[in-house]
């Protein structure tokens, strides 16, 4: 009898995570995406001229709140029970 459980349950194929699972998870690397997008730039093409601009609200604190807000969001939808199907 558990033989034949386990063979139809094999048989049976399924997704690991449920479509919610899968919007968290695209909501957070866009959100990840977003903050590399903000950090990016600020350089200067003459290394003897300073850019004070490589030290702006944005790459300093915007950005990387925003990486760290998409690293929880995929560790949520990583670690959010699917929902159950009913069998």
């Amino acid at each position: 009898m558990g033989e034949q459980k386990r063979k139809k349950q094999q048989t049976e194929s399924s997704f690991v995570f449920d479509k919610s699972n899968y919007k968290f998870m695209l909501a957070g690397l866009g959100f990840i995406a977003l903050g590399f997008a903000l950090m990016a730039g600020g350089g200067s093409d003459n290394p003897e001229v300073f850019n004070p601009e490589i030290y702006s609200w944005r790459r300093i604190r915007l950005a990387p709140a925003l990486i760290l807000i998409g690293f929880g969001l995929e560790v949520y939808a990583i670690l959010k029970p699917a929902g159950k199907s009913e069998s």
